[in-house]
């Protein structure tokens, strides 16, 4: 199955796949409006804003797992996101990263990008994958990596050329 083959459900509550980012260089991240970590945002939507016209997308899953630091529905999400950094980067329904009930998608993330020592659980909030062209998880970057510090990687996959057509 490919990553663009997961079922995902958008913010708004539409039901699809990842398939529109099919070719897209994609940073994946766990989310949440309550966590020391939230500051990200700005980071996420600068990186999004300065490099989404060369093939470069954001998606942002909302998390309710880790100190219950997400316990907003889709419209206080939306609403934050929107009123405290402006954010306009796509965001999905909230999710599970770990545990018996995690999202499939999020099952793959884990198993392409273990973490340190191989541990593939989500430590925590803000945790992010960054994801090449062809689908294919080249990085796992903790919640501790500033979006800016993900620039450096980002870089070169958005030169790549795009993949040839399966």
């Amino acid at each position: 199955m490919s990553l663009y083959d997961f079922p995902v459900t958008s913010l708004d509550g539409h039901a699809g796949t990842l398939a529109p980012w099919r070719g897209q260089v994609l940073l994946v991240v766990n989310v949440a409006s309550r966590c020391g970590f939230t500051p990200q945002y700005a980071g996420l939507e600068t990186l999004w804003r300065r490099h989404r016209d060369r093939g470069f997308a954001v998606l942002g899953f909302p998390c309710d797992q880790f100190g219950h630091q997400e316990p907003g529905d889709a419209d206080e999400i939306r609403a934050f996101c929107t009123a405290r950094y402006d954010v306009t980067f796509p965001m999905f329904a909230k999710v599970a990263v770990n545990g018996a009930h995690a999202d499939p998608l999020w099952k793959h993330l884990r198993a392409e990008c273990p973490g340190f020592l191989g541990f593939d659980a989500v430590p925590w909030n803000f945790t992010k994958f960054l994801v090449d062209r062809a689908g294919r998880v080249t990085a796992r970057y903790g919640p501790t990596d500033a979006p800016e510090r993900i620039e450096r990687a980002l870089l070169p996959l958005l030169d790549a050329p795009l993949p040839e057509a399966a």
